[in-house]
């Protein structure tokens, strides 16, 4: 058994998507994970499992498919790839709730976001399947359009990241 992380794709943001934490725990208990938890009201869930990330992802997806309708994308990270995002922020100066973290479910080319500034000195740094961004005013006030992502991404500013991987890290 490994812990893993799953971050849901536009589940309860802006009123699409509603998707109570309960129900979520509770869908994932039925697909026999174990150590539930959820985080927040944003489609945040830690839990323990035998199968293999690529393989929870897979049921998950099926089973918030069959739940709400629509395919929701869910992004898998393990304990220790989290762990690893926490410890490789490149703006560990930044104010934790405006350092953002996409996670995409595909590797990120790096050569795109290597020149991304925005006009209030947003910079973001790309990293395997994570891209890294610095929202100095906020995310709500900036104006930076990013590069493509090369599929689904989701995004969690590094307070909730780094509360995930407490999370997890306390399932070890």
């Amino acid at each position: 058994m490994h812990t893993l992380i799953a971050l849901l794709r536009a589940v309860n943001v802006g009123g699409t998507g509603k998707l109570a934490m309960r129900e979520l725990a509770t869908l994932c208990e039925r697909l026999g994970f174990t150590d539930v938890r959820t985080y927040i009201q944003s489609g945040n869930v830690v839990f323990r499992t035998s199968l293999s990330p690529g393989d929870a992802k897979a049921q998950l997806e099926r089973a918030l498919a069959r739940h709400m309708g629509a395919p929701v994308d869910v992004m898998i990270r393990t304990g220790a790839e989290m762990r690893a995002i926490v410890d490789g922020n490149p703006f560990p100066t930044g104010e934790p709730n405006r350092v953002y973290v996409f996670f995409s479910s595909q590797p990120v080319d790096a050569t795109p976001f290597t020149q991304v500034r925005g006009p209030n000195d947003e910079r973001a740094v790309a990293r395997t399947r994570e891209v890294y961004v610095h929202y100095p005013i906020g995310m709500g006030e900036s104006k930076l359009k990013l590069p493509k992502f090369p599929g689904p991404v989701t995004a969690r500013n590094m307070n909730t990241v780094t509360k995930l991987c407490g999370l997890c890290e306390e399932r070890a």
